[in-house]
Parts: structure tokens; C-alpha cells; sequence
């Protein structure tokens, strides 16, 4: 037996005006044939988890294509078109095929097919034929489709947020395919779309209300003729119809179970509705919450959260810190600009910063300080914990550490780069204990990676691209009615059929 394996992700937010190129893939990970093994047989991906699980069941993993993106806005026509020519391409040179184990994201948006995840599935769907599983796995940020569903016999999202099951969920993947390919189970599956974007604060798998979504899908996966069951929790970044929250529901064979224990989940994600709408906290009140507490505090920046896609590069937090004269305080900002004047001075020196706020006027004016240049390096490191993503290497460009008095000490970063890892800090010389705020850019993800290093964290409902504030956003294609934007409309699964797969 020879089994395909395809992972193609990216979160797309179509909020952002700078697009999403091939060259945002081809610097963080666009591989064909035997280099997928050689990349991901041992990361904390899932794509990990389905070369592993496919070796424990003695089936050949056949890579084919991997690709991926940090989160940023609409990939380019260009883009797209260069993609599904490589996907086709490594697919033809990958013979005779018995299955496919897929990796889609599930919030990818393109400009030719703003449903990415649901074209290229149903492509490779029509590809292998309509008679050979294609099985795999889901972010929980999904954005799920009914294309989707139709494409593939079964998909097992993750269950946590921040991200540290993937490599579990892969192999959770693999052995269902060895189940279905010697004949054992039948996957089927269906979904329910409960009218629905759940606020991105709200999103804490270890937490209320979330934690309950989750207990609830295991409960149905308990039952008998359950294969997998999963709540999809939605990207509200993504402007496109198929926007929201889900549940899905795989069972061996039978389609009417599976839709039923589908709309049961389906309704209790809706039951809940108003616990799933963010409790958000400005800026003054965060901090003057901050100041209470003992100990060191993260201050996650909602507005600029470069997992869901934002420039990396706001300022707002660290403008209102250094106006309360607050610290000592640290903050990553993405500015190759910064860097090379860092770089110029060299370590030692003091330089005329303009760090920050640069992508736009969303996120916060530049900060213009005279800072100490602490620390020059090449910005790569690796994590050898499983953390949110699911990666080991790392590569941020040429990054430069500036102190700005006792107050302020600056990150600078040639590339974007999301705080999925604390390494970030330590493999520049950066002890996390001596700060007092640590400003983040992140929501849930970063949690998994500093909960070592900070005794609270505080979630700040600032400006920009990736705000918590929903209703401030200026959407044009999502569902309606849906809530909270339509907060008195009504829904039941019974009276749903057409969103119904």
C-alpha cells in the first residue's frame, strides 16, 4: 500500500492589504517529493504524525507536496496558479496511489478561489478517483466548507488551542486510513454550520466556554459507530461566506449518524452563543489591571496577532507603556528597516530609532527613541518542545536587540514572525524574568510557549487587523444573518438543511 501525503496551509486575512505571494511560501516551507519526509518525518506536525502512524501500520508514506505560510493577507492569482501547478505535478510524479493523508488549513482564501481549502481538495478528489480514501486533518480555526466535506471521507481537527496535539491528530489520521485501506471501517462524513463566529478571545481550549465545545465532541466520539468528531471554532479574519463555526462528525459507514450527532453539536455550539461573544479590555484598563499583579505579565496584543495574519510590527502597547513610564518592558517589532540601522551601529552603539508602526496606520505610530544596540544575530532557532504550529526551525532574518533606557528593550525582525516559542527570546540573550510587561503579539497560541515565563496574562483588545472587536470590522461576504452580529436572529439544525453536508 502507497499512501500520498499533501499539506497545503495558510490562514488568510482579507482584512490586511498586502497580499500573500509564493515567496511568503518559498521562505517558510515549499517542498515536493522525498524533501516533505526529510522536512517533517520528525516535527510536532501533523504531517509528522502521518509519516509515523503510516510506518507503525507498514504502509508507504509517499510525500507529495508541502507548503506553507505564516498568516497574512489573500494569496495572489500568480500565487495560487503556481501552487496547484506544483500540486499537480508532484502528484503525477507520484504514481499509483492507494490514499491520500491531507493537511489542509481550512482559513486559506485566494483571489481565483476564495474557498482554497475546498478547490484543492475536491481537485485532488478528482485526481484519485471518487472510490480511495482521503483522509487528514483540520486547524480548529477552520473556516469549514461543504466543498470541503465533500472531498474527503474523513478530517480530525485538532483539539487544542494553543496548537500541541498536531503530531497526535496526524497519527489519529494514518490510523484510520490503515483501517479503511484493509477493508476494516467505511469513513463517512458530515458537518453542521451553526450561523456563528466565535470571538477569537473566547478560543482557549482549557477554559469555559470553549473547554465545554470540547467535552462535548468527546462524549459523541465515545459512542458506538463514532470514528471522530471535532468543533471547528472558525477564523473571523477571513471575509468569506463560509465564515463561522462547525462541527464535524465522522462515523464508520452510516451518514445519517453522523449528521445527527453533527446537528446535536451543531446546537450546543449555539446553545452557547453568548458565552462565545469576547469579553475585551482596552488598553487603559489592561494595563491598569496589569499593574496589580505580581510578578511578570504577558500582554497579549489581540489587535496585532501575526498568527491571525497581522503586520507584527503595532506599537500601541509600548507607546502607552512608555507614557506611564512603566517597565522594564519588552516588545518584538518587525522592521527590516530598524535592523540594518541596528546593524549599522553595531553592538554597543547608540542609534536613532523609527521602530515599528510601518505597515500601516492601524496598529500604532513608530516609536522614536534613542536605544542601545545589546545584541545582533542571525535569527534562527530551534524548539525542541511541541509548541502551537508544530515547528522546530525557525528563521526570523537578521534581528537586532535595542535597550531604550531602563523602560523599553525592542526585538527587531527582518521577517514576520509569530511568538510561538520562547526560544525567540533566550537564543538572543533574552531572560524573560527581567521584564515586568512582556508584550506579545498572539491571543491563545504564544500561551504554550511563555506560561513558563509569566505568572498572568492579559488579553488586550487593541487595534488593528486582527481586533477582537468584531463588530468593528468591515465585512462584505460573510453569512447573513449571523451572530453576534445579528444578535436576535434565531437557528436550529431542524430547519438548516441546506447548510447541512
Amino acid at each position: 500500500m502507497r499512501v500520498g501525503i499533501i499539506a497545503l496551509l495558510q490562514e488568510s486575512n482579507t482584512f490586511l492589504s498586502r497580499p500573500t505571494l509564493l515567496d511568503n511560501f518559498r521562505e517558510d516551507l515549499l517542498l515536493t517529493g522525498a524533501d516533505v519526509r526529510a522536512s517533517l518525518a520528525d516535527a510536532h506536525h501533523e504531517v509528522g504524525g502521518f509519516f509515523s502512524g503510516l510506518a507503525e501500520a507498514g504502509i508507504e508514506a509517499v510525500g507529495i507536496l508541502a507548503a506553507r505560510a505564516m498568516p497574512y493577507g489573500v494569496i495572489t492569482t500568480s500565487a495560487f496558479h503556481s501552487l496547484i501547478r506544483t500540486l499537480d505535478d508532484a502528484l503525477a510524479d507520484a504514481g499509483d496511489l492507494n490514499g491520500l493523508l491531507v493537511a489542509p488549513h481550512g482559513a486559506t482564501v485566494s483571489d481565483p478561489q476564495p474557498d482554497f481549502d475546498g478547490f484543492w481538495l475536491s481537485r485532488v478528489r478528482a485526481r484519485l478517483g471518487p472510490n480511495k480514501p482521503i483522509l487528514g486533518t483540520l486547524d480548529p480555526h477552520a473556516n469549514l466548507s461543504p466543498t470541503m466535506v465533500a472531498a474527503c471521507n474523513a478530517l480530525v481537527a485538532y483539539r487544542t488551542n494553543p496548537h500541541i496535539d498536531q503530531r497526535e491528530r496526524g497519527q489519529e489520521a494514518a490510523a484510520l486510513m490503515a483501517r479503511a485501506l484493509r477493508g476494516e471501517i467505511q469513513p463517512v462524513q458530515r458537518a453542521s454550520f451553526p450561523p456563528l463566529a466565535i470571538n477569537i478571545e473566547r478560543q482557549l481550549t482549557t477554559a469555559e466556554p470553549c473547554r465545554g465545545l470540547l467535552d462535548a465532541a468527546s462524549s459523541v466520539r465515545d459512542r458506538p459507530g463514532v470514528l471522530s468528531s471535532s468543533i471547528l471554532l472558525g477564523f473571523p479574519y477571513a471575509d468569506v461566506a463560509e465564515m463561522g463555526s462547525a462541527a464535524l462528525v465522522v462515523t464508520d459507514n452510516c451518514a445519517d449518524l453522523a449528521q445527527q450527532y453533527a446537528n446535536g453539536l451543531g446546537e450546543i455550539i449555539w446553545q452557547r452563543r453568548d458565552e462565545l461573544v469576547g469579553q475585551l479590555i482596552d488598553v487603559s484598563a489592561a494595563i491598569a489591571n496589569a499593574e496589580r499583579l505580581f510578578g511578570t505579565v504577558c500582554l497579549l496584543d489581540m489587535g496585532d496577532n501575526v498568527g491571525g495574519g497581522s503586520p507584527g510590527d503595532g506599537t500601541l502597547l509600548a507607546h502607552a507603556l512608555l507614557e506611564r513610564r512603566l517597565g522594564p518592558s519588552f516588545v518584538c517589532l518587525y522592521d527590516p528597516e530598524s535592523v540594518e540601522a541596528a546593524q549599522a551601529a553595531g553592538v554597543g552603539r547608540v542609534v536613532r530609532l523609527r521602530a515599528g508602526g510601518k505597515t500601516d496606520d492601524l496598529h500604532g505610530a513608530p516609536l522614536e527613541l534613542d536605544a542601545r544596540v545589546i545584541h545582533l544575530s542571525d535569527g534562527k532557532w530551534t524548539e525542541s518542545e511541541p509548541r502551537h504550529g508544530g515547528f522546530v526551525q525557525f528563521d526570523q532574518g537578521p534581528t537586532a536587540i535595542a535597550q531604550a533606557g531602563d523602560l523599553l528593550t525592542i526585538m527587531l525582525t527582518s521577517r514576520r514572525m509569530a511568538p510561538f516559542s520562547l526560544r525567540q527570546l533566550t537564543s538572543c540573550g533574552i531572560d524573560p524574568a527581567a521584564y515586568r510587561f512582556l508584550i506579545v503579539k498572539g491571543v491563545h497560541a504564544p500561551v504554550a510557549a511563555y506560561a513558563s515565563a509569566c505568572q498572568h496574562f492579559v488579553r488586550v483588545n487593541t487595534a488593528g487587523v486582527t481586533t477582537a472587536d468584531l463588530l468593528t470590522l468591515p465585512y462584505q461576504h460573510r453569512r447573513r444573518p449571523m451572530f453576534p452580529f445579528e444578535a436576535d436572529m434565531q437557528w436550529s439544525p431542524s430547519t438548516d438543511a441546506e447548510n447541512q453536508v
